[in-house]
């Protein structure tokens, strides 16, 4: 995948129509080396962006969960099947997941503030 894909078939055909029409929401970039190039970057200028910074640890909870989907979806034969596999498997996640993130926010935060931006055990 390269950044112009991206920008041509996700952000701007998915992401920014939806952030223009919530307007005081905030987009959550990961990660990712997409995010630091100069043509995402321009595109991320329009829109409210959660900064991310490099070796920041993940404090997001959307993470366990894209985790227990990603462990689950396999290889979907089309993007029908994944969409449908998706919403079956949202409907049927387990709370643990939800529960057990939330219970770990303080020791999560504990260890961010204890090494100072370097990577966590999380």
């Amino acid at each position: 995948m390269t950044s112009q894909w991206y920008v041509d078939n996700i952000m701007q055909t998915n992401v920014l129509p939806l952030m223009q029409r919530l307007p005081e929401d905030i987009f959550q970039q990961a990660n990712a080396w997409l995010y630091s190039t100069r043509i995402l970057q321009n595109c991320l200028r329009h829109i409210n962006t959660l900064l991310w910074l490099s070796r920041s640890p993940d404090l997001s909870p959307i993470v366990p969960i894209c985790n227990h989907f990603e462990w689950q979806v396999g290889q979907p034969t089309g993007l029908v099947k994944l969409v449908a596999h998706l919403q079956q498997l949202w409907i049927e996640m387990p709370q643990d997941i939800i529960r057990n993130f939330h219970a770990s926010i303080p020791s999560r935060a504990a260890s961010c503030i204890r090494v100072r931006r370097d990577p966590t055990e999380y």
